[in-house]
């Protein structure tokens, strides 16, 4: 990677080579994570998707629908539905949003027969809500304390009722249901594939939330410097945060994953990334960029390139990643 000029204070890139990111393992993990994630999964599967569905516009060849759905906490997720205009649907990917939020659905996939479901998870863009802000810095720190109750725990709910809305909507896509995160979108993600067995293959970009240990013994510019601060306030790691951990979840995948993650990243520290790949246990291809959450030379090529292989793995399930 060519040495990048930036502005911050420390090195995003936090001196670790290629082959040292891929050797980073996830941390220890408390015995009951598993039966503490399918608890959680079995309880909000009782919600059931009660919806509504507005037509808003047409767009580069997709029906797009204003969405809300129930989540659990009484909380309404709104976001926006994208049905193929001329092909029958074959397919649903949700796509999950980083924490700047979504201010409207993205029409570039180009992956044929799918329909795609944009949600905003709980207290951002569209499911605001004046129990939680929607600033990440305070957003990540809601209920940090209570591992049952803390909001990406929600955000997780809002990912698997998301997926039975649309099995509801597309029964006969059931079969090929993906999940598309970036960062904030791509950690979410994370934690709860490996329980929701009903989405069969995910992408994550530049995910956040692994490795909670080495993650916050990292500076960031990112919604980490709130969770690290508010640890050192505290003292000591909240027992919340070792249920949290993405690269252990990933340690309880079976599903194949594409992971693009970054050599130089000021705000989802690199090697956080990395341990979720190196922790998946299903298939897995990798992507590496240059650079994530920051402009720099080639990025546009990377991105077409990261954006063809992704076409590739969800636009054709025949073929192993």
């Amino acid at each position: 990677m060519p040495h990048l000029r930036h502005p911050f204070s420390f090195d995003p890139s936090y001196g670790f080579t290629l082959e040292q990111l891929l050797d980073i393992k996830p941390p220890d993990f408390p015995a009951d994570f598993a039966q503490f994630w399918q608890r959680r999964y079995l309880q909000t599967l009782k919600t059931q998707p009660v919806f509504k569905l507005e037509p808003a516009y047409k767009q580069a060849g997709f029906r797009v629908f204003d969405v809300h759905y129930q989540s659990t906490d009484d909380f309404t997720i709104g976001g926006w539905l994208l049905e193929p205009e001329y092909q029958d649907v074959h397919q649903v990917i949700m796509v999950g949003h980083g924490y700047g939020g979504r201010e409207q659905p993205d029409f570039h996939f180009n992956i044929p027969n799918t329909a795609f479901l944009f949600p905003c998870f709980r207290g951002i863009s569209r499911s605001r809500s004046p129990r939680v802000s929607d600033q990440p810095h305070q957003h990540v720190l809601k209920d940090i304390a209570d591992p049952q109750h803390y909001i990406l725990g929600g955000c997780v709910d809002d990912l698997w009722l998301g997926v039975s809305l649309l099995h509801e909507l597309y029964p006969a896509a059931k079969e090929q249901t993906g999940y598309m995160g970036i960062s904030f979108g791509g950690g979410i993600g994370a934690l709860a594939l490996p329980w929701d067995k009903r989405i069969k293959r995910g992408h994550f970009n530049v995910p956040t939330f692994g490795c909670h240990p080495l993650r916050l013994a990292l500076p960031t510019i990112g919604s980490g410097s709130a969770v690290t601060e508010y640890v050192q306030q505290l003292g000591h790691t909240p027992d919340t945060l070792t249920y949290y951990d993405a690269a252990v979840a990933a340690t309880f995948a079976v599903q194949p994953i594409h992971i693009a993650a970054a050599l130089f990243d000021p705000m989802v520290a690199p090697p956080g990334q990395f341990a979720i790949y190196n922790a998946w246990t299903g298939p897995k291809k990798l992507f590496v960029l240059d650079a994530g959450h920051f402009e720099y030379p080639g990025q546009s090529e990377q991105n077409q390139q990261l954006l063809g292989q992704l076409q590739m793995f969800f636009g054709d399930w025949s073929k192993s990643i």
